[in-house]
């Protein structure tokens, strides 16, 4: 679906990776987590916790905290480590589906529980508006929302499941989205369940 629903430079491309792709994704973001521990972030000046946990790869990762809020920065938060880098076959995909010259410097690997959500937000922490947003997702499908520019625009919803890839480029690429739930027991990719959302950015011009 990349259809006249949504703003121009979203892009809908339900199952991308086949079920083998989606087991070696998430044997190396186990791995990932291994080095770089998933953990629960916090919201910018409550310290209000998020529903999610939550790590990175690449160069730099996406961090928030009541102190210091949205960021990017070159090393896990609570370990003081480097972020490991990103899995080939994601720096293949952002090569595939970006349409963008130079590679993803961030990827943000979250993991959603059965309650966990994502309210809506844009993507603007990030000193390069002009790459898009490339995110996978993993596990249990989700009720994805997407909107427009402004938080008062009309959205629509889209039910994601393992293995689809979701771009936000062009005109797209400052909607608004979110998570509004998760349905449990829709994947057996994960032992234990639950959905994880592999999301690739440019931070750098």
């Amino acid at each position: 679906m990349t259809g006249h629903e949504f703003l121009p430079g979203f892009r809908y491309l339900p199952g991308h990776f086949s079920r083998s792709e989606q087991e070696t994704l998430v044997a190396e973001i186990r791995a990932v987590a291994a080095a770089a521990p998933l953990y629960v972030p916090a919201m910018p000046k409550t310290g209000q916790p998020m529903s999610v946990r939550m790590t990175n790869c690449g160069s730099l990762g996406w961090v928030t905290d009541r102190d210091g809020g949205y960021r990017y920065q070159e090393r896990h938060p609570v370990s003081g480590e480097p972020w490991p880098p990103i899995p080939a076959a994601l720096l293949r995909l952002w090569e595939e589906v970006s349409l963008y010259p130079t590679p993803p410097q961030a990827c943000l690997v979250n993991f959603y529980n059965g309650a966990a959500r994502m309210g809506l937000h844009q993507d603007r922490d990030e000193r390069n508006l002009e790459a898009p947003v490339v995110s996978v997702s993993l596990g249990d499908q989700c009720l994805f929302r997407i909107g427009g520019t402004s938080r008062r625009d009309p959205t629509r919803s889209l039910r994601l499941s393992s293995g689809d890839v979701v771009v936000l480029g062009g005109e797209s690429r400052l909607s608004f989205h979110g998570v509004d739930r998760i349905y449990p027991g829709t994947s057996t990719l994960l032992k234990d369940g639950g959905r994880i959302t592999l999301t690739l950015r440019r931070v750098d011009p």
